[in-house]
């Protein structure tokens, strides 16, 4: 699976997981049961899950008149995958995963998504 694929699975999951407050492991599990498992796609969605309130703690702190309840479930996903790549993993450029969040909120976001997803994490970069 390319990484891109990965980024969008692993919205949909998180976004089910955060919408229905389900187990994480065993919506991955249903996951590799039906689809192609992929590495990158379970440290994203693990990642995310481990370190969501450090996360969150960090978008709130780059919001500027919003808070995190405020904030679409969709936008809010893509923030938190994006946070995730930006804090702990080295190994991708910071420029590509805010590219990916801004295509991800482009895609599955309204008109404005791109640019409010963009906008927070230009200023927890900054």
């Amino acid at each position: 699976m390319r990484r891109h694929a990965a980024r969008e699975k692993a919205f949909q999951l998180l976004f089910q997981i955060d919408l229905n407050e389900l187990n994480p492991n065993q919506v991955l599990a249903n996951h590799n049961e039906t689809g192609e498992a992929d590495s990158f796609l379970e440290k994203l969605v693990q990642g995310v899950v481990e370190h969501k309130q450090q996360i969150d703690e960090k978008i709130s702190n780059h919001l500027e008149n919003w808070s995190i309840q405020r904030i679409a479930s969709v936008e809010k996903t893509i923030l938190r995958i994006a946070t995730y790549e930006i804090d702990y993993l080295d190994e991708i450029p910071t420029n590509v995963s805010i590219n990916e969040a801004v295509d991800l909120a482009k895609e599955y976001g309204d008109e404005k998504s791109g640019k409010f997803v963009n906008g927070v994490l230009k200023k927890i970069i900054a």
